[in-house]
């Protein structure tokens, strides 16, 4: 059974014993995702509108972050994710992370975890949500987006989804000049990256993580 596990920054984390994985750093849950995804990756892509797709629903802490983030912009969000197992209700209500995203927080917590399933819903201001349940290995991937984050489980746990074959097809629908982050640095995931037509840039990482990966999508 999936357990609820506080982190170093006091937000929460789930432990998944079948995998023996972590959903988040037990460095700090919102630490490591405000550092990966906002700081490097939403802060560091000027794209105006900004299409962001997102592997790994999961607990929803990338989408609420970012809708914060959004809401005191200027510029409208469209972020699409995807999931092949929703975490549940249960675990959805009892995780702590609107403690960690001001005034708003909860009500956008909630808006994002009751919106339905493959239909594009408005979040709040300047934040559109579109969430797929599907299987990424099995599932056509469309549209054309300005940023990935690429937020599976790691290379060691779900060693489909950092092939060559399935950066092709992140590959196809970044645009050129598009940014791609994720929290993994191995060896293989960049050279997987690279030969899919990103450059490869690795970042100092967030507690808990040496390094971490930026991509920059440079063929069309």
């Amino acid at each position: 059974m999936n357990q609820i596990i506080e982190t170093s920054d006091g937000s929460h984390t789930i432990f998944v014993p079948e995998l023996n994985e972590h959903y988040h750093s037990i460095h700090g849950a919102v630490q490591e995702s405000s550092f990966i995804f906002i700081n490097n990756g939403f802060d560091f892509c000027k794209a105006d509108p900004l299409n962001i797709f997102e592997v790994g629903f999961g607990t929803g802490l990338n989408a609420l972050l970012t809708a914060i983030k959004s809401i005191d912009g200027k510029r409208e969000v469209n972020y699409t994710s995807i999931e092949k197992y929703p975490v549940s209700q249960k675990i959805i209500s009892s995780l702590n992370y609107p403690l960690f995203a001001g005034n708003d927080g909860k009500d956008i917590y909630e808006s994002i975890h009751s919106s339905p399933w493959d239909i594009k819903v408005n979040i709040c201001k300047n934040f559109n949500l579109t969430k797929i349940k599907g299987d990424l290995t099995a599932t056509p991937l469309t549209g054309r987006y300005d940023l990935i984050y690429f937020d599976a489980f790691g290379p060691d746990k779900q060693p489909e989804m950092w092939t060559k074959d399935m950066f092709v097809g992140i590959a196809s629908i970044t645009v050129k000049n598009g940014v791609f982050v994720t929290y993994s640095a191995k060896g293989e995931v960049q050279r997987n990256l690279k030969a899919c037509g990103f450059v490869v840039n690795l970042l100092p990482g967030p507690p808990g993580k040496r390094q971490i990966i930026r991509g920059i999508k440079i063929m069309n």
